[in-house]
């Protein structure tokens, strides 16, 4: 089993702001990161220390506890700037690390398609990028010289290092685009289709991933499954699943990566490309896991990620999930589901009927006997209200597609 190493977790709260939340949400990161955390600090400050983050009494209490609990690494629970890291470093003795370091190395460990990791390792080279200075050792001091020519071995490697993440981003920035080109293809041909597009967002681990499931098991069995598991953050994959419901209607549900407070501005704008998905929907599904007692908080979250994406003016349904977890709950407002035990589930698919599955006709058709094409086509793709076999063809009375019904209306009686 692979050690764990021990740190202590420090947070600042503004202005006496709730930190609690933030900081059990660090506690979470950092055991999900193999980090065994032995205590926590925080402190009441008007603004932030520009020089170590927290105050110089903090520090030496800080330092105290490093020393008496044999502790490795502290973890602050906000991005640190180079020089911070730089001078707690000097003052602790330890390594120090922050919220965005966490985040940024569960996504590596969570990444699997090529996408995934492309986006994760651009924004872990542009977070590592002005941070070199102090961080590596073997880069030494950066010893006197002035100009291009009299440089010390530390600068120079210093620069050499910087060059190549720069280049290293460029490169895997050219990359991403290619794929993200063929997802834009991919929509565009959706688009075509006319396929409504159904997105599923919220705080990570509100449990989307098990909503979509349970929609797949319910009305498309033989589909694949999305990967779900208990833990923060187990999706970073845009996953894409056509819902065919028991009446032909269908609409596509898409799964997102989830958000988290504090999320780092590199991740978003990594992210960004894949979230493109959620912005062209129609409708959008936000989870929110009711049994957190702060689930208000982590709605406020996902709201201002979205609105810093650019997505607006999206009509949206608030799914209330995980109710066999809560003993008490006020069904004023949303849908109230629990995906795990499939409850609510046909509520939510009546909502979402509602909101986006509305271009249907109902009308009759009669389709020659020699047009066998055209009635297979409307039996996967239509609502079949009734079928009876005439002289001259077999009549249908049907619920179909505005533009089906346009196609066909050389059949319509």
């Amino acid at each position: 089993m692979e050690r764990k190493e021990k740190a202590l977790l420090v947070g600042v709260s503004l202005n006496n702001q709730e930190i609690l939340r933030s900081m059990d949400e660090l506690s979470n990161l950092a055991r999900a990161c193999n980090i065994e955390v032995v205590g926590t600090i925080t402190q009441n400050l008007n603004r932030i220390n520009v020089s170590h983050y927290i105050g110089t009494g903090k520090v030496s209490e800080v330092h105290e506890l490093v020393r008496e609990r044999s502790v490795e690494i502290v973890v602050f629970d906000d991005e640190l700037s180079p020089t911070q890291i730089r001078n707690l470093e000097d003052a602790l003795g330890c390594r120090v690390l922050d919220r965005t370091v966490l985040i940024l190395d569960i996504f590596a460990k969570r990444a699997k398609t090529k996408e995934a990791k492309l986006q994760v390792e651009i924004a872990r080279l542009n977070y590592m990028l002005p941070r070199l200075v102090g961080q590596n050792e073997s880069l030494g001091r950066q010893s006197g010289g002035v100009g291009t020519y009299n440089k010390g071995s530390g600068e120079k490697k210093l620069e050499l290092d910087r060059r190549g993440i720069k280049q290293k981003i460029n490169k895997l920035s050219k990359e991403l685009a290619l794929l993200v080109s063929r997802r834009k293809n991919q929509r565009k041909q959706r688009q075509k289709n006319e396929i409504p597009v159904v997105s599923l967002v919220g705080y990570t681990n509100a449990g989307k991933s098990t909503v979509m499931n349970a929609l797949l098991n319910l009305y498309n069995p033989n589909t694949k499954t999305v990967y779900e598991e208990d833990m923060l953050f187990a999706t970073l994959e845009t996953s894409v699943r056509n819902i065919k419901l028991p009446d032909n209607k269908s609409f596509l549900l898409t799964d997102t990566v989830g958000f988290i407070s504090k999320l780092p501005h590199h991740l978003i704008k990594a992210f960004r490309s894949t979230l493109e998905e959620v912005k062209e929907s129609d409708l959008l599904i936000h989870v929110v896991d009711l049994s957190n007692p702060d689930y208000m908080e982590q709605v406020l979250v996902t709201e201002n990620t979205l609105k810093e994406l650019g997505i607006k003016d999206i009509p949206v349904i608030y799914v209330y999930n995980k109710i066999d977890l809560v003993d008490n709950f006020s069904e004023s407002e949303g849908v109230h589901i629990s995906a795990k035990n499939k409850i609510g589930i046909d509520i939510l698919i009546e909502e979402i009927k509602k909101r986006v599955l509305t271009n249907y006709t109902h009308c009759k058709m009669l389709i020659p006997y020699n047009n066998g094409d055209t009635l297979s086509y409307l039996l996967d793709n239509a609502n079949i209200l009734s079928t009876s076999y005439e002289d001259d063809g077999t009549l249908i009375a049907l619920e179909c597609k505005e533009s089906d019904y346009h196609k066909y209306k050389r059949y319509i009686m």
